[in-house]
């Protein structure tokens, strides 16, 4: 635990197991899981999760981009992976050589991959991403575009060189309350399908895999978006489901009091003297600032917790230290374990305090903080 005394994510693994099985249990019989690892598992370590998720049972694993999927095949992960975003056609050769499965996203790249499979001689395996509300990546095919977005459906699953395992959608709105946003996901869901029924009446084509539910749709939408897989992230470690699954946390970031010093009233603490002291003053300095994750914006607005109860930041947050306020707390001291977010301090309230949302925190937490799995 030594090279740990600085600051530290722990893990959970029991967590994020107890997280998949609920999920689980959630979901009808038949439907396949995929499991979200990309941004390196929402910082809690892609490799790691994936080995448990391959043991769990998971079907599927989606990552961002080419770099995520080869860290998975070079750590010894062969379940099937989605890359989610772009990549560049003069890589389809290793795509196809790591059997990895690339997301097209309009007939053009469609067109594209194709064609230097072809030159290869070989296969890609594709699934087609529908834009039916998201307004970010898909092929078109809402309104005026229907008809179009059929046509250019079917050119990409007639080339000889694409293997079109899937098809998917992003729902923009599934994670939000109200009616406004139900029937904005229903619609989404409803042209989804259309979309498909079109395609396999035209042409006799229907994808094998169909999934349109991410966290948002796994929590608010079972059983009309479950279809033959989805694709949790968020939920999966921990965090979105509003007590209703029982989910547990999976991180906790932690860090130490590295130095104590006692101040009298009217000192300025850190860059700006935004904070001074009003009476003398137990100080903590600890040894986590933003190029850890701990974010800039946060500075004298939350509290970290300790064993001997709640020390608020004080002063503004460095890159790598900043200061909290151990009066009247004696039973902290030097090397004293400190949370920062975790099983005591809610991510949910720390990132309403800082204006985001969980997953940025998450994704924030650097590669330079070593990640601790336990259980």
């Amino acid at each position: 635990m030594d090279l740990q005394k600085r600051t530290w994510a722990e893990i959970s693994l029991g967590a994020i197991r107890h997280n998949y099985e609920a999920i689980r249990r959630t979901l009808p019989s038949g439907t396949r899981f995929l499991g979200v690892v990309k941004a390196d598992a929402y910082g809690h370590g892609a490799l790691a999760v994936s080995r448990l998720l391959a043991e769990l049972g998971a079907e599927y694993l989606a990552v961002s981009c080419l770099d995520e999927a080869m860290e998975l095949r070079s750590g010894g992960i062969g379940l099937p992976i989605l890359i989610l975003g772009h990549t560049p056609p003069t890589y389809v050769p290793l795509l196809i050589e790591q059997n990895l499965t690339q997301t097209v996203t309009c007939e053009a790249k469609a067109e594209e991959f194709s064609a230097v499979a072809a030159a290869v001689g070989g296969r890609l395996r594709v699934h087609i991403a529908l834009d039916t509300g998201m307004g970010r990546l898909g092929f078109l095919c809402a309104g005026r575009h229907f008809e179009a977005g059929v046509k250019n459906v079917i050119a990409a699953v007639s080339s000889p060189h694409l293997i079109p395992e899937g098809v998917f959608t992003h729902l923009a709105r599934s994670d939000e309350p109200g009616q406004g946003a139900r029937d904005f996901t229903l619609g989404q869901i409803g042209l989804f399908n259309d979309v498909l029924t079109e395609v396999s009446k035209i042409s006799g084509f229907k994808f094998p895999l169909r999934h349109c539910a991410s966290s948002g749709g796994v929590l608010n939408y079972i059983p009309e978006a479950a279809m033959d897989m989805v694709r949790p992230g968020l939920l999966l470690y921990g965090y979105g489901d509003e007590g209703r699954l029982g989910l547990r946390p999976a991180m906790s970031l932690m860090t130490t009091v590295s130095t104590i010093k006692h101040y009298d009233a009217g000192t300025p603490i850190s860059y700006g003297g935004t904070f001074v002291t009003e009476r003398r003053t137990r100080m903590g300095v600890l040894p986590i600032g933003y190029a850890d994750g701990l974010l800039r914006c946060l500075s004298g607005r939350f509290s970290f917790w300790t064993a001997g109860g709640q020390a608020p930041q004080r002063g503004r947050i460095c890159m790598d230290m900043c200061m909290a306020d151990l009066t009247g707390l004696d039973k902290v001291n030097l090397d004293s374990r400190v949370e920062v977010f975790g099983q005591h301090n809610s991510l949910d309230e720390l990132a309403r305090t800082a204006g985001t949302i969980p997953y940025e925190l998450l994704c924030s937490v650097s590669k330079r903080v070593p990640r601790v799995y336990v259980d």
